[in-house]
């Protein structure tokens, strides 16, 4: 599996989520089984069928989670060379060039991203189009709802 990127921060934040469901969410489900086990049949046991149902939810998502930190490849933006261009795990502001309208994007991995934050995925075609340009370049992208010119006002490495 190739290696996927995270920023720092997501990779602490999903280590964190780890620490949470491993520490209070499957212990909580185990002790919802077993009393749901002690109200006897199971086989009309809705009790006993959420608390499993939760179980496998859980425990996917553990797997998820330890997958991606295995392969994660975390890249810490302060200790990059950039030199002012947009990188990957750069904060970026930015004015669109047709109604002057800033908004400001931090570029992440698509596990993290979260449009309403301002955290955009690598992949996107904002993202894709913003790599290696600089402060004062202006960027024309082609999105799903037409080209956009985004002026580059500022670089952030925070």
């Amino acid at each position: 599996m190739s290696k996927v990127p995270l920023t720092v921060g997501g990779a602490a934040t999903l280590r964190e989520e780890l620490v949470g469901l491993k520490s209070v969410a499957r212990p909580k489900v185990i002790e919802a089984i077993a009393e749901a086990r002690a109200h006897g049949d199971l086989k009309e046991n809705a009790e006993y069928h959420a608390a499993r149902e939760q179980q496998g939810f859980i425990e996917a998502r553990i797997k998820d989670i330890e997958s991606k930190l295995s392969n994660a490849q975390i890249i810490d933006v302060t200790k990059l060379p950039a030199n002012g261009r947009v990188v990957f795990g750069s904060t970026i502001d930015l004015a669109n060039a047709d109604n002057g309208d800033e908004v400001t994007y931090k570029l992440v991995g698509e596990d993290e991203a979260n449009i309403k934050e301002g955290r955009i995925s690598i992949t996107s075609p904002i993202a894709r189009g913003l790599i290696g340009k600089e402060e004062g370049d202006v960027a024309s992208i082609e999105t799903p709802n037409g080209l956009i010119a985004f002026e580059i006002l500022e670089v952030h490495y925070v």
